[in-house]
C-alpha cells in the first residue's frame, strides 16, 4: 500500500473529481485495498486521448495499493451508450467487438499491470448476452423507477431527438455490470465521465436493494482546453493511443501545443510527476513555460507508447523545430534528458546584462554581438538569416527578434552560433 494519502485527496488535489456518491464513507473504505471498475466502450481499436483520464484513474487507484478492473462493454457495446450523444451509436457485431476489446486490452496494458491479478480486464457479453429476458425484468427492472430514469441526464438529452427502447434498457444493464462485479469480484466502486453519473448512482442503488451493502460512485470532470475545444480533438481527428492511428510524433506534438493556461492542469491530470514539482509551474511563463509542454508531451508519450518512442519523438522533434534548453530545475522528477550545449554551467562563457534592458527587448544580432559570439553586426546579421543563431537551442528567425526577460529560463538565456560556439547570459540589477 503506498504510504502517500488517502487516493480520493489525491484525485482531489489533481482535479480528477466532479462528484462523489459519500465522500467520507469511500474515504474511509480506500483505506484499506479494493476493487474499483471503469468501463470502456469497444466501438473502435483503440481509445483516445479523451480516455486518458480514466485510464490515469486508474494508474492511481493500482500505485494505492487498490484492484482496478477495466470493463469492455462487449454487451453494452452492441446496444450502444445514450449517454451525451444526440443520436444512436452504430451498433457493431459479435466479431467486431471482440476484436476491438482485444485490442484495447493490449493499449491498457501499457498503463496498467494485469499481471499476477493486479488488475482484471472483463467483457460484460460474458453475462449479459445469455441474459434470461423475463428473469431479468422480475429480477432487476423491478428496482427501477421509470420517472427517475427519465429524469437522468443521460436520457433527458435523447429524449429531444427521441430515444428508442434498446437504448432505454441501458441503464438497467451498467447496474446490473455494477452488481454483478460487487458479486464475483467483491467491487464495490464505480467511477466514470460526469455524463455517467445517473447510470453509476442506478448502480449503487441497485447493490443497496439487491444486498444491503454499501456502493460508491466517482465521476470525473469532461475535460475541455483552455479554448472551450474537446480533449483530443484537432482540425485533423481525433488523437489516438494507438501508434498505428495516431503516430508518437503527432501525439508528441499534441501536448507540445497545449496552450499555456492548461500546462499546470494537464500536468496534474496527465503525467505522475510531484504535485509539489507542478504546483511551481504557476509562477512560470514564456519560455520557461515551453519547457514545462516539452516534459509534458514526454511524460504523457512515455505512458501511452513507452520510453523509446517518446525519446525518438523528442529527438525528432528537435531536429525539425530546435532543441529546447530544458534546465534540470523546472519539474525535476521527469525523466527527459536535459541536454544541454554545455553541462558544466562554470565553464561557459557568460555575459552580465541588466534586467532594464533586457525588459525592453535587446535585438538578436546585437546581443550576438556583444557577447562576442559574433564579430560585427553585419556577421550577426548572416548568422541569424542563415539559420545558425539559437535561443535556448530555438532557432531565432529574425535578425532583430528581441531578446527579453521572456527568454530566461531559470536565471539564464542560453545563446549558440553554429554548432559550437555558445554563450550564457545572466541577469543583474
Amino acid at each position: 500500500m503506498s504510504q502517500e494519502r488517502n487516493v480520493l485527496d489525491v484525485f482531489n488535489d489533481r482535479g480528477f473529481l466532479a462528484q462523489v456518491t459519500d465522500w467520507e464513507g469511500l474515504e474511509t473504505r480506500l483505506e484499506q485495498p479494493m476493487s474499483c471498475y471503469i468501463g470502456f466502450d469497444p466501438t473502435a481499436d483503440s481509445l483516445h486521448v479523451g480516455s486518458l483520464v480514466p485510464i490515469m484513474a486508474l494508474v492511481h487507484m493500482q500505485q494505492h495499493g487498490h484492484r482496478p478492473i477495466v470493463l469492455v462493454g462487449g454487451g453494452t457495446g452492441l446496444i450502444g451508450d445514450p449517454s451525451g450523444k444526440t443520436e444512436m451509436r452504430k451498433l457493431l457485431s459479435l466479431e467486431e467487438i471482440a476484436y476491438n476489446a482485444s485490442a484495447l486490452q493490449r493499449q491498457l496494458s501499457q498503463f496498467i499491470d494485469f499481471s499476477e491479478g493486479r488488475a482484471l480486464l472483463v467483457n460484460n457479453a460474458e453475462w449479459l448476452v445469455d441474459l434470461r429476458y423475463i428473469e431479468f425484468l422480475r429480477d432487476i427492472g423491478r428496482h427501477f423507477s421509470v420517472n427517475r430514469m427519465l429524469a437522468a441526464e443521460s436520457y433527458k438529452l435523447r429524449l429531444e431527438t427521441g430515444l428508442n427502447f434498446i437504448e432505454f434498457n441501458y441503464m438497467l444493464l451498467q447496474a446490473f455490470d455494477f452488481y454483478h462485479l460487487s458479486q464475483h469480484y467483491d467491487c464495490f466502486l464505480q467511477m466514470g465521465g460526469n455524463d455517467q453519473w445517473g447510470n453509476i448512482v442506478a448502480g449503487t442503488d441497485l447493490i443497496r436493494r439487491k444486498t444491503g451493502k454499501t456502493a460508491h460512485g466517482v465521476t470525473f470532470p469532461l475535460i475541455t482546453t483552455a479554448t472551450g475545444a474537446k480533449m483530443g480533438k484537432t482540425a485533423a481527428g481525433a488523437v489516438w493511443l494507438s501508434a498505428e492511428r495516431t503516430t508518437p510524433f503527432d501525439f508528441y506534438q499534441y501536448w507540445v501545443n497545449t496552450e499555456d493556461q492548461d500546462v499546470e492542469r494537464f500536468l496534474s491530470l496527465y503525467t505522475l510527476l510531484p504535485l509539489e514539482e507542478i504546483r511551481a509551474v504557476h509562477a512560470l511563463k514564456a519560455q520557461e513555460l515551453n519547457v514545462c509542454k516539452t516534459i509534458l508531451a514526454y511524460e504523457v508519450t512515455v505512458l501511452t507508447h513507452g520510453q523509446d518512442q517518446a525519446l525518438a519523438a523528442y529527438h525528432a522533434a528537435g531536429k525539425v523545430f530546435g532543441k529546447r534548453f530544458v534546465p534540470r530545475e523546472i519539474l525535476p522528477s521527469s525523466t527527459l534528458p536535459r541536454e544541454t550545449v554545455e553541462e558544466d554551467w562554470e565553464s561557459t562563457p557568460t555575459t552580465a546584462i541588466g534586467i532594464s534592458r533586457l525588459s525592453e527587448g535587446i535585438p538578436a544580432f546585437e546581443v550576438f554581438v556583444e557577447t562576442g559570439l559574433c564579430g560585427s553586426r553585419s556577421a550577426a546579421r548572416r548568422l541569424i538569416e542563415q539559420g545558425g543563431a539559437y535561443v535556448n537551442q530555438e532557432r531565432i528567425r529574425h535578425f532583430d527578434e528581441p531578446i527579453s526577460m521572456q527568454h530566461l529560463v531559470g536565471q539564464s538565456i542560453l545563446l549558440k552560433a553554429g554548432k559550437k560556439k555558445i554563450h550564457r547570459i545572466q541577469t543583474k540589477d
